[in-house]
């Protein structure tokens, strides 16, 4: 079996901070033995469903992910249905998650390790990082979750509770930070007890040294321990560099109907969204006339036209700002959408059961009745 990658040895690390390091473990573990969720992937810790649950769980809350990981594992309960579902279901099992890169990239390290592995989830940190969609801290988080190897897997979670109660003024979104926490984890790494180790550190971060909002610091286990909080300085830490502005881009959105179906249009397969259906847009905001030259100029003879509201999405990188407009149109004089991506006329059913539509049109599906994600499996 494969070890992680040893680190050099780090002369600056004195026989002081590796002691104040070690004395984070033990009642680190005895808090997550008295005090951790239950949830599904800890209760059967196989790889696969480790994995699932990692990328279902990068920037996606644990309450968001639960019923999606549910499902997901019942539509594709191994690597092998995961490496041959079509991608228009698996987009559509993912329908509401965002960032569906994460999805295909699943897929495509299935297929990979279906192909050489022998269709068996590799039990090494070295071999799963090289795989589609696992960097160091996925392949931290499987590797000792479910083969009990002593890696560390280091998040948001883990740099911002470290900085914390080390008081440590690095910048926890530069590299050279996230590979030297990695370092003094990997030093102190229980043998017995990484999984648990690693999910303590990540839930410790989730429910009690929290990104947001005032942390729990009388539930901490690191409470006499931590030097931010003796500081009274909590808020200042972690140190962060700040993010480059998001990109903000108009869009006119148009939900245009005939008797009882929708227009939908496939998205290109690569950038943003890839592959995805949303409901037909322009760039910008039009007007109701320009609206009406769009869809004549492609055939469609409207009826009826009504403005929308506005609404917002928010991407990592981008900023979406629409507005919105329902059309009618005469189904007899179906559009050749020459020059266009073809419109593809779908019922609710139809459009809820087979086509993958983002988050980022949410505000308008509910004009015409369509439920995306996980609101269409409640009641």
């Amino acid at each position: 079996m494969g070890q992680y990658r040893e680190a050099e040895p780090d002369k600056n690390r004195t026989k002081t901070e590796l002691k104040e390091m070690k004395a984070l473990v033990e009642p680190l573990l005895d808090w997550y033995d008295r005090s951790h969720r239950i949830l599904p992937w800890r209760e059967t810790p196989t790889a696969y469903r480790v994995w699932v649950s990692e990328i279902m769980l990068q920037q996606t809350r644990v309450a968001a992910v639960m019923p999606y990981y549910e499902r997901f594992l019942k539509a594709l309960p191994d690597i092998a249905h995961l490496a041959q579902v079509s991608e228009e279901e698996l987009l559509k099992l993912w329908e509401g998650l965002g960032y569906y890169n994460r999805a295909r990239n699943l897929q495509r390290a299935a297929v990979r390790i279906e192909e050489e592995y022998g269709g068996e989830m590799p039990d090494t940190w070295e071999e799963l990082v090289k795989l589609p969609g696992i960097g160091s801290y996925t392949a931290g988080a499987i590797a000792s979750i479910a083969f009990g190897q002593p890696v560390p897997a280091v998040d948001g979670n883990v740099l911002r509770i470290l900085a914390r109660v080390r008081m440590d003024d690095g910048d926890i979104m530069e590299q050279k930070v996230r590979r030297e926490t990695e370092k003094r984890l990997h030093s102190v790494m229980p043998g017995e007890r990484a999984g648990d180790f690693n999910q303590a550190l990540m839930e410790l971060g989730a429910v009690v040294c929290i990104p947001n909002g005032a942390p729990k610091c009388g539930e901490c286990p690191w409470q006499a321990m931590c030097r931010a909080r003796a500081a009274g300085k909590i808020s200042e830490y972690p140190k962060k560099s700040r993010k480059k502005a998001r990109q903000t881009e108009e869009k006119t959105i148009l939900l245009i109907q005939d008797e009882n179906r929708t227009a939908l249009r496939k998205r290109p397969s690569r950038g943003l969204l890839a592959g995805m259906y949303e409901f037909p847009s322009l760039p910008g905001h039009q007007t109701e006339d320009e609206v009406l030259s769009y869809l004549g100029g492609l055939g469609y003879k409207a009826v009826h036209i009504r403005r929308l509201e506005d609404a917002r999405h928010i991407f990592t990188h981008k900023e979406w700002h629409m507005i919105g407009y329902a059309i009618r149109v005469d189904e007899l004089e179906r559009g050749s959408g020459e020059g266009e991506i073809p419109f593809l006329f779908a019922d609710k059913d139809e459009t809820e059961e087979r086509y993958p539509i983002p988050s980022a049109f949410s505000a308008y599906a509910k004009y015409v009745k369509i439920r995306l994600g996980n609101d269409k499996y409640q009641a």
